[in-house]
This record gives C-alpha cells, sequence and structure tokens, in this order.
C-alpha cells in the first residue's frame, strides 16, 4: 500500500514526490506595508516638530548660518574621513569599506530633529540643519565619494539615487511648514499636537529598530569588523560633533543640536545607493551595515535621552543658565498662555549732559517683567 503523495495548491511543478514551490513573499509584503505606515507616522512626527519651530528665528540661522557652516563641516567633513579611517584601520573588504564610506557621506536623517527635542536643543537650528545637509549632499556626496572610495573601487560605479534625496526633503519640509503655521495660528492646540507628537516619535524610533532587525535576520551573520565600526562609528559621530561645536565657542545646547545632526545618518538613503550600486553577491556582505548602523545610532541616542532626562531632573532650574541660553522650544514655559507676550519696562542707561557741557554716565537699569 502506497502513501499518496498531495501537492500544494500553489505548486508550480510536480513530480512524483518533489514539488516546486515559488518563494514566499510574505517579507516584501510586511516591508510595504511598514514602509508606508512608518512614513505616515514619520510625517505625523515631524508635524509635531514644525509646532516647536519659530519662524524668525529659522530665518535667522538661515540669514546668519554660522551653526549651519559647523554643522557643514562635522556633516561632510568629519564623518566621511572617520569612515575611511575606520574602514582603512580594520582593513575590511573592499566593498564592505565602500559601504562605510557611504553612509559616512550621507546627508542627516528626521531622527535627529525628534531626538533633539528631548535634549532640549535648539530646533530651529536642527530643522534647518536636516534640510540644508539634504540639498547639500546633492553636490557633496559625489564629491566625497569620489575622494574617499577611490582606494577600493571607481566612483562612477556607484548611483546616487537623486530622486530619493528630493522626496526626502519634501517629507520633512512640508510637515515642519504646517506645523509651523499651526504654531502662528493656534499656539495652544500645537503644544498640545507637540505632547503627543514628541511620544509618538520615540515610539517610531523604537518600531524602527525593532522591524529592522526583525525582518533582516539573515544579515546579522557578518564579519566581526562591522559589527564593531556600526557600534563604535555613531559614538564617534557624536562625540566630535560636540566637540567642534563646543571648540567654536556654542553654548551647550546648540552643541547638543550639532552632535545629533553630526552623528545621525540617512541610513535609508544608504541601503538605497547599495541596492542600486552593486550585485547581489556584493550585498550579501555589505547590506547589513546601514542597518547596524542605523539601530546602533538610535540605542545611543535613547541613552543620551535617558541620561540627560536624569541630569534635567537633578539640576533643576539652573540647567538653562548652565546651556547659556534658553532653547528656543522651551521659550515659552512658565507662560499662562504661551501664545501671550510678555510686557517689560525697559530702562536705557547712556549719558547726559548738564547746563556746563560736562558729560557723565547715567545710572544703567535692566530689562524687567512687569
Amino acid at each position: 500500500m502506497t502513501a499518496t503523495v498531495m501537492c500544494q495548491q500553489n505548486a508550480t511543478t510536480c513530480s512524483g514526490t518533489n514539488c516546486l514551490v515559488p518563494p514566499s513573499n510574505f517579507n516584501e509584503i510586511l516591508s510595504l506595508v511598514l514602509s508606508v505606515v512608518l512614513t505616515v507616522m514619520l510625517a505625523m512626527v515631524m508635524f509635531a516638530m514644525g509646532c516647536t519651530v519659530d519662524a524668525t528665528k529659522l530665518w535667522g540661522h538661515i540669514r546668519r548660518p554660522w551653526g549651519i557652516f559647523i554643522g557643514f563641516l562635522c556633516q561632510f567633513g568629519i564623518m566621511p574621513f572617520t569612515a575611511f579611517a575606520l574602514s582603512y584601520a580594520f582593513k575590511v573588504l573592499p566593498v564592505q569599506a565602500v559601504v562605510i564610506i557611504i553612509m559616512g557621506c550621507c546627508p542627516g536623517g528626521a531622527n535627529s530633529n525628534i531626538i533633539c527635542y528631548w535634549l532640549d536643543g535648539d530646533m530651529d537650528l536642527s530643522i534647518s540643519m536636516t534640510a540644508c545637509s539634504s540639498i547639500l549632499a546633492m553636490g557633496m556626496m559625489p564629491l566625497c565619494l569620489l575622494i574617499y572610495t577611490s582606494l577600493w573601487t571607481s566612483s562612477d560605479t556607484i548611483q546616487i539615487p537623486y530622486d530619493s534625496i528630493a522626496i526626502t526633503l519634501v517629507a520633512l519640509l512640508i510637515p515642519v511648514a504646517l506645523g509651523m503655521y499651526l504654531k502662528n495660528k493656534k499656539p495652544l492646540l500645537a503644544q498640545k499636537i507637540l505632547k503627543v507628537g514628541s511620544i509618538l516619535g520615540i515610539c517610531l524610533i523604537i518600531i524602527i529598530a525593532v522591524v529592522g532587525g526583525v525582518l533582516y535576520q539573515s544579515s546579522w551573520t557578518i564579519s566581526p569588523a562591522l559589527w564593531i565600526i556600526g557600534t563604535i562609528y555613531p559614538f564617534i559621530g557624536f562625540s566630535l560633533g560636540f566637540i567642534m561645536a563646543r571648540f567654536v565657542g556654542q553654548p551647550w545646547y546648540r552643541c547638543r543640536t550639532i552632535a545629533l545632526e553630526t552623528g545621525f545618518q540617512n541610513s535609508q538613503l544608504c541601503s538605497t545607493i547599495v541596492q542600486l550600486s552593486f550585485t547581489n553577491e556584493d550585498l550579501e556582505i555589505m547590506f547589513a551595515f546601514p542597518l547596524i548602523y542605523s539601530i546602533f545610532q538610535l540605542v545611543v541616542a535613547v541613552m543620551f535621552i535617558g541620561a540627560y532626562q536624569v541630569y534635567k531632573r537633578s539640576i533643576g532650574r539652573g540647567l538653562s543658565e548652565k546651556d547659556g541660553e534658553a532653547p528656543a522650544s522651551r521659550e515659552d514655559e512658565g507662560r499662562k498662555n504661551p501664545g501671550e507676550k510678555q510686557d517689560y519696562s525697559l530702562n536705557n542707561g547712556g549719558f547726559e549732559q548738564d547746563v556746563n557741557g560736562n558729560t557723565k554716565e547715567k545710572a544703567t537699569y535692566t530689562l524687567t517683567p512687569l
């Protein structure tokens, strides 16, 4: 008596006991669905982050772009060189060195804006730096890749998806602009949306890290050198960005902002470049690095948030004085109505002249809230 062999319904070819079943595309469908959901969530979060941005201060950063210039030096100076140095020091494979350098040449990502809020950074500077780095990446990425990848490959083989950069820029600017408009028209509602959006932003960051780890489990089997570089590279980026900003005399809260914009890289853009530029054989040994970097940059950022919040609670009210200036996103704290203007009495110091023509200094007074 022989057992009856039943072929699966989705089998394309059956020969005796052997059935050919098409590969499951479950991961592809799941990835697409999650990509759409996360994109919508990111737009909502950036809308909430826009509720912290002051149009006047944002324009001030653009007119006097000292902070943006420092961020530019860190983003397209420190990060690509650090990627080159790490690749050379650890003697990784050529294709692995290339993907590390591509990551170092990418502009900043929107996640830095979310973390900046929780670290009481300068949100106006953060938004302007993210937007400017995305625009400048159109020219700086090809230049940096030409300089740093020539040791391992020809820069002509690397395809830069300018459309993806443009989409990222639009996805950043439109929600932020809408949030700025709402803040100007309905500041009380903007404050409520900001509270919800900031919490949603942290949840989004955790979801991205978990989903990335689950969808690409096979990518975790890589050389120890890539693990080490992916772990320490975000630390180096954050640290050097902070030191650079402090060296040129920026206040503490702007140092935190510039550090975040330096260390946070657009890992999604890096993954897109890698998939467009290399064969499937190369992808097997290089595709994991963008994932590792993106997860560890989020882990480092969450650790910074925890440490900063503990420090903030222990210092209390003296934190703004230690920062050197109150952050723009916290300027309305302490008022009954966040949209209400503060009245002041203003006494000007100067000089006065008596009837004999002698000049003497007047008493000097401070700006006092009424």
